[in-house]
């Protein structure tokens, strides 16, 4: 039994070239990815890339403690990305501290007055009717016709709602409302463009000189919207940002919002009918009777149920598409569905081609509409780009004096041995740039001041794992045994020892990155990153490489320069077996 086991471990032993190959392979691979992925540098924090810092404070209406809680807080950070990917920042970070915080992170290039009053201010979210819609940008279409334009100025005006929109012809799906679980047999058209319809038909006024008054007021109300509507370009982040700004809930608006196949729409909305306070609880569904896949349902308030039936009741007697309304967050569109009855029944379900992702989202959105939840601004730090640069240059000046006491004491106690150690550095630091260039568009890993100095320290715990290695060799030999046998030997040792070692700091990582917030956690996640890399480098670089290198005369011969010289290692002689000397006399037949 014991000898094709040994002869197991003597064709891995005799094959180290394969493990060297594996991660030769690997790095090969990652430094590949980094450059076709165009992301050749690690993605830098605020504290290096200079830029703006916010800390929000939730606080919560007399009577709602309980509204402060992580399902909220995440929504209100999804909520705060899209404003700020609304000012078209693309490394901003938004996150929550602690249970009741929110750090808003904008690098440098973005006006930061305009991001703190797009992050510091409570969302709000409205229905509104649809009157007029259409792609945005290039594939737009003709603006809206004057019928529309009319609608849009005086939503109570009589019209017939044949011909007052330009709607484009996309049949992307958005969403179809049904009313305690029936469902709509029309199908959805994401671009629709409700109007009034003769039932909201407004009395004739009593007094001439009023209606001549109202109908110059309206002209120019109509002329304004319509040359805004126009001018609107939804494909531009800016005017996106800027859509509908300074609009009243009693007032008809522009606004943007994206369709299902990526395209920017353009909008012009009637006044609120339904304000986001009336939405009592909104929830993603996945629907098993009907095979609509995943839903949103909400439910309303009392008030609520009476807003919604009303205006669904007028949108539902129009002719598609001018029987939509648009749900507005933060003046943008994040959906539009259509009605074909009136919804009395104080819930409501919106479905269409979902993913459970877009599902959740847009029942996120609905929920924070009534969320009792403000932020009131706690703090806002700005770090100049020469105050960061600064700060990335003392970290690489003390990773640089660390890594030279290192290098130094290698070359001074383990001379030839220390080749052996500078390559497996050399290793473990491409690998740790490379995997940190390729984290950062991945999941948005930013290097901060502290995550440099939890690699810094991982230069420690990088060497101290070959040391641990190279002086259970050099207790071998200095135990009578030769090299080979002593790289060997004492690898199972060391092995355990490194193991150990480093499962403690990889537990001491996971920990603090857990329990810690904001920037620790870069230390915290830079520590257990290059603490697993130790492992990976050690096992699969500096064990083979020892292994072959023992083969080399050098240091098999035991040279006074390889650090391995059994002389100066204080070595015991080889052990020998001696014969046992035989007493002279008889010979008993038993021992015979």
């Amino acid at each position: 039994m014991a000898a094709p086991k040994k002869g197991r471990n003597a064709s891995a032993q005799s094959k180290p070239g394969r493990s060297l190959a594996l991660i030769l392979i690997a790095i090969v691979a990652l430094t590949g990815g980094m450059f076709a992925s165009g992301h050749t540098t690690p993605r830098l924090g605020i504290d290096l890339a200079g830029g703006t810092s916010i800390t929000l404070r939730a606080e919560s209406e007399p009577g709602q403690e309980s509204a402060i809680n992580k399902t909220n807080m995440d929504t209100a950070v999804e909520i705060m990305e899209r404003r700020v990917n609304g000012l078209g920042v693309s490394e901003a970070e938004v996150q929550t501290q602690g249970d009741r915080n929110i750090i808003v992170n904008i690098p440098k290039g973005t006006n930061s007055e305009e991001a703190r009053q797009q992050v510091g201010t409570t969302a709000k979210l409205y229905f509104r009717p649809v009157l007029a819609t259409e792609v945005s940008g290039a594939a737009a279409t003709a603006s809206p016709s004057a019928s529309a334009s009319e609608s849009a100025a005086d939503p109570d005006k009589a019209t017939d709602g044949d011909e007052s929109a330009s709607p484009s012809d996309s049949a992307s799906a958005s969403a179809s409302a049904t009313s305690q679980g029936r469902a709509v047999t029309d199908a959805l058209k994401a671009d629709a463009t409700p109007s009034a319809t003769a039932s909201d038909s407004a009395s004739p006024s009593t007094s001439a000189s009023a209606s001549a008054s109202a109908s110059a007021s309206a002209d120019d109300a109509t002329s304004k919207l319509q040359a805004a509507y126009t001018a609107l370009d939804c494909t531009d982040a800016t005017q996106r940002a800027k859509a509908g700004e300074g609009a009243k809930d009693d007032e008809s608006m522009v606004a943007c919002g994206q369709n299902s196949q990526g395209a920017w729409q353009k909008y012009i909305l009637g006044p609120a009918e339904v304000d986001g306070t009336d939405v009592d609880d909104a929830s993603a569904v996945f629907n098993t009777q009907t095979a609509a896949g995943w839903t949103v349902t909400m439910e309303f308030t009392k008030g609520g149920t009476k807003k919604f039936a009303d205006i669904t009741g007028k949108l539902a007697q129009n002719q598609s598409p001018q029987n939509q309304f648009a749900i507005v967050l933060d003046n943008e569109v994040v959906s539009d569905p259509y009605v074909s009855q009136a919804l009395t029944g104080g819930n409501a379900e919106i479905s269409g081609s979902f993913t459970q992702e877009e599902a959740q989202s847009l029942a996120n959105m609905l929920s924070y509409g009534a969320l009792p939840l403000s932020f009131k601004e706690d703090s806002v730090t700005t770090v100049t780009a020469a105050l960061g640069g600064d700060q990335l240059e003392a970290g690489l000046i003390a990773g640089a004096i660390g890594l030279a006491l290192v290098v130094l004491y290698l070359l001074f106690y383990y001379r030839g041995l220390s080749f052996i150690a500078l390559l497996s550095l050399l290793v473990s630091a491409i690998l740790t740039y490379v995997i940190m260039a390729l984290l950062g568009p991945t999941i948005g890993f930013a290097l901060n001041l502290p995550a440099v100095c939890g690699a810094i320290v991982a230069i420690g715990i990088t060497a101290d794992s070959f040391i641990v290695y190279f002086e259970r060799v050099r207790d071998e030999i200095r135990e009578g045994r030769s090299l080979r046998p002593a790289v060997e030997r004492g690898w199972p040792r060391a092995r355990r020892t490194i193991l150990v070692s480093d499962f403690v700091s990889f537990l001491a990582a996971a920990v603090l990155f857990i329990v810690s917030v904001g920037k620790v956690q870069g230390f915290a996640f830079t520590l257990g990153l290059t603490t697993l890399l130790d492992v990976v480098v050690v096992f699969l670089f500096t064990k083979p490489l020892l292994t072959l290198m023992a083969r080399r005369r050098f240091f098999a011969s035991g040279h006074k320069w390889s650090g391995l010289d059994p002389k100066s290692l204080g070595a015991k002689p080889p052990l020998r077996r001696t014969r046992q000397s035989r007493p002279a006399g008889p010979v008993d037949p038993k021992e015979a």
